[in-house]
Order: structure tokens, then C-alpha cells, then sequence
């Protein structure tokens, strides 16, 4: 898929200029990218695939994997090339020079953020949640978004050493599943014909790609690693190799989650549970407590919540620094030198899309989303083609981001019309934003 990485040091890359100190290695590298991409989704949406690929849940999985390997292909080429902290907007600048185009591309970060931890709190306000105490949904998906904001207003701040951790908890508790079921088969239980069987009367190639829709969800969460770029040590050859090798890692990990889930419950069972995961464990009977597994994905679920929000309201600061947004976003506490504005802001959309869409429409709404991201920077790659730099960097075959586009294009044309909608509604607000943000500007300096 790619030709070979080409090596360089870091100080060929770094420049005299360099702010930020290159300590990520290749294996810290390797579990930052592994623990973004795992998170939480797949924790949620096993029941949601159910519904329409029935037991051949690991089919979407494999083909949103591989769609998603086309892209890692750009960020692959574009990072190495360009490795300062930035990601998708940086590039969108380097290569079309249109502010309105680096916004928007920005923006639609920002909105799959918060939409995605809208998602994330609902996940965490269903049955995980319910081992321990039973609250309505809604309710405790926005108090959990509220102690998210007040974590994230304190200054929580996650490093890639801590997020080891974090990543080896997210992965512990897809292994049990994996290892439960494999038990459960071992005394004869289960039924793994079911992994080869779609719901009745589906076309089985439009099903998975309908599955691989909501599957994307669970491996969007690579771009993030765009945003370390400038502290990573020899970039050009550690980068690549961590990148696809975290993609695979986790897409082998949730294959056989999927395989391991159709074999436990039938799609009916999965699609009925908030919390499919724990449902599998516990028909599983291999006697794993059901506090034990629920802590596990509630933690995994907490986590990617508050660094989604944390990267949220992050952007949604430096974008209103920049004058892209309003400038009142850009207000921060005055001791925790936190951006207390952003973060309500943040919150109280994330809380409002809570009440306004079902996990299933939210996840799409992310893809969507970060699908003009991604076709963005497919682009990009070949626009900046013409522009040369004096260090050695990866280079992608020139079919893979052409590959990347359409393969953006196809899970373009596969959503609803309600994710469309959703969409439409955040990029129009953006858009507004920026027209006000723009027209303040042009007061003060005026003014000036």
C-alpha cells in the first residue's frame, strides 16, 4: 500500500525553531494512536452493527478498517512531510490557501467532537452504568457531560504515558471478551454458525456497507496523532509504522470482538442491549462479575468523553483566538488559566445532541463529518505534491489518497437523510460563526 519510510533525525525535521521537545518513541507512539483509535465506540455499537449486518459483525469491521487505511496512507505522507502540531485544518491551509476552507475543515473537527461525546455519554448513561445505579438516560448522560466540563475546567490534562494506561484498561476489556467467549465455546456452548449470517432478506454486500458506516466510527480516532507531531522522535520513519500498525492492531482486536459477540448472542439479544459488550460477557457464564467488566468500559468511556471534550474546547479556544470564532469563546478562568466559555459552550451543545439523536445517529453524524476532514486532506496530499522540502519524508502511492476520496465519496452517499440534517445544521452554525467572528474583526480594526 505505501512505499517504504525513508529516515531522517529529528533535528534534520526540528528546525532551530522547535518549541516542543521530541520524547514520543515509536512504542509510546504506537499505544497513543492504538489507545485514540480503540476508545469507546466499540464498547457501544456491537448492538448497533447487529442490526445490519445480524452475526457477520466482523465484516463491516475488516472493510472500515481497510477504508480507513487509505486515509492513514495521507496523514502517513503529510505528517512526515509537515511535522508540526496541527493535523487536518494545517494541511487544508498549506494546500488550497482559503481561509474558509481551512475553517470549515477545522469546524467539522470541532463538531464530530462534541458530537462524538454526546455519543460517548449516552453509551455511559446505559447499562454499563445501570450495574450500579439506575438512572434514566438522558439525565445522567447530561450530569455526566457536566462533571466531564468540570474535570476539563480544572485543567485536566492527559500525557501519553498516562494514556498507557488508559489503553491498556480500553484493551483488557475487549480481551475478556474474547477469551469469555472462547471458554464458552470450550464447554460447548454458543453458536458460531451465526457469524456468517445476515438478517433476512439483506443484500449482504449493501449490509456491510451500511455496517461500515457506524464500524468507521471506531477507527476515526487516528487523526488526533496529527496533533503530536512536532514532539515525536524521527517522525518520518517512527510515524508510519506506529500508524498502520495501531490501525491493524485494533482492527484484528475488534474482528474477533465481533466474531466472539455473534457467537455469544443472536443480533436480536445485541441490538437490544445499551451495554452488548457486557451482555456477552455475562452469557458467556465464565463468572466474570458484571461490576468488574461495567468499570472497565465505564472508564473506558469516561476517558474518551474527557479528551474528546478536552480537544473540543481546546479548538474551540484557539479557533476563537485566531479570530474564526466569536472572541468571548476565548475567555478563560483567571487562576486555572482554563477556557471556561469554550467549555460550556462545548458542553451545552454536546448535552442538547444527547436529547436530539440515539447513539446510532450520532455516531454517523461523526463519520459524516469527518469524512469531508478526510476528503480534505486526500486532497491535500496531491495538491502539495508540487511543494518540496529538504528533509526525507513517507511518501504514499499517489492511487491511495485517490482511493481515500472515493472510498470517502461511497460512505458519503451511504447516510440518512437525519445524519445529513445534523450535519447541515452544525456546518450552517459554523459558517454563521465565522461570518460574525469576521465582521468583529473587521470593527476592531477598523477601529484600530
Amino acid at each position: 500500500m505505501t512505499s517504504p519510510a525513508e529516515t531522517t533525525t529529528s533535528e534534520d525535521i526540528a528546525g532551530a525553531d522547535g518549541k516542543l521537545k521530541r520524547k514520543i518513541t515509536g512504542p509510546l507512539l504506537f499505544l497513543f494512536i492504538l489507545g485514540d483509535v480503540l476508545g469507546a465506540g466499540i464498547y457501544a455499537l456491537m448492538g448497533v452493527l447487529s442490526e445490519d449486518v445480524g452475526g457477520a459483525l466482523w465484516a463491516p469491521l475488516l472493510t472500515a478498517l481497510f477504508l480507513a487505511l487509505l486515509t492513514a496512507g495521507s496523514y502517513a505522507e503529510l505528517v512526515t512531510k509537515y511535522p508540526k502540531a496541527g493535523g487536518a485544518a494545517v494541511f487544508a491551509e498549506r494546500a488550497y490557501r482559503q481561509p474558509m476552507v481551512s475553517f470549515l475543515v477545522g469546524f467539522c473537527m470541532l463538531a464530530a467532537g462534541v458530537t462524538s461525546a454526546a455519543g460517548l455519554a449516552l453509551a455511559f448513561a446505559g447499562d454499563y452504568l445501570a450495574t450500579f445505579v439506575d438512572i434514566p438516560t438522558i439525565p445522567a448522560a447530561i450530569g455526566f457531560l457536566a462533571l466531564v466540563a468540570g474535570l476539563n475546567a480544572r485543567g485536566i490534562s492527559e500525557s501519553v504515558k498516562s494514556n498507557v494506561v488508559m489503553t491498556v484498561i480500553e484493551l483488557s476489556g475487549l480481551l475478556i471478551v474474547v477469551v469469555a467467549v472462547s471458554v464458552m465455546v470450550g464447554r460447548g456452548g454458543g453458536d458460531v454458525g451465526r457469524i456468517t449470517q445476515f438478517p433476512d432478506g439483506a443484500t449482504p454486500a449493501l449490509a456491510i456497507l451500511g455496517g461500515a458506516i457506524v464500524a468507521y466510527y471506531s477507527f476515526v480516532g487516528f487523526e488526533t496523532s496529527a496533533n503530536v507531531a512536532e514532539e515525536i522522535r524521527n517522525p518520518s520513519k517512527v510515524y508510519p509504522r506506529a500508524l498502520f500498525g495501531a490501525l491493524i492492531t485494533a482492527g484484528v482486536v475488534y474482528a474477533m470482538v465481533g466474531v466472539a459477540s455473534a457467537t455469544a448472542l443472536s443480533s436480536r439479544e445485541l441490538a437490544e442491549s445499551s451495554g452488548p459488550l457486557l451482555s456477552v460477557v455475562a452469557a458467556s457464564g465464565v463468572g466474570i462479575p458484571d461490576w468488574l467488566f461495567s468499570a472497565i468500559a465505564l472508564v473506558a468511556v469516561a476517558n474518551g468523553a474527557l479528551l474528546t471534550m478536552i480537544m473540543a474546547s481546546r479548538l474551540t479556544y484557539g479557533m476563537a483566538e485566531h479570530g474564526l470564532l466569536p472572541s468571548v469563546l476565548g475567555k478563560v478562568l483567571s487562576q486555572r488559566r482554563t477556557p471556561w466559555v469554550a467549555i460550556v459552550v462545548t458542553t451545552a451543545v454536546a448535552a442538547l445532541l444527547t436529547m436530539a439523536g440515539d447513539l446510532s445517529t450520532l455516531a454517523e453524524t461523526v463519520v459524516l463529518l469527518l469524512l469531508f476532514v478526510f476528503i480534505s486532506t486526500n486532497v491535500a496530499v496531491l495538491v502539495l505534491r508540487r511543494h518540496t522540502v529538504e528533509h526525507q519524508h513517507f511518501r504514499v502511492w499517489t492511487a491511495v489518497p485517490v482511493l481515500g476520496v472515493a472510498s470517502c465519496v461511497l460512505l458519503l452517499t451511504q447516510q440518512t437523510a437525519k445524519v445529513w440534517l445534523f450535519a447541515a445544521i452544525m456546518v450552517a452554525v459554523g459558517a454563521l460563526l465565522y461570518l460574525l467572528a469576521r465582521r468583529a474583526r473587521r470593527r476592531i480594526d477598523q477601529h484600530a
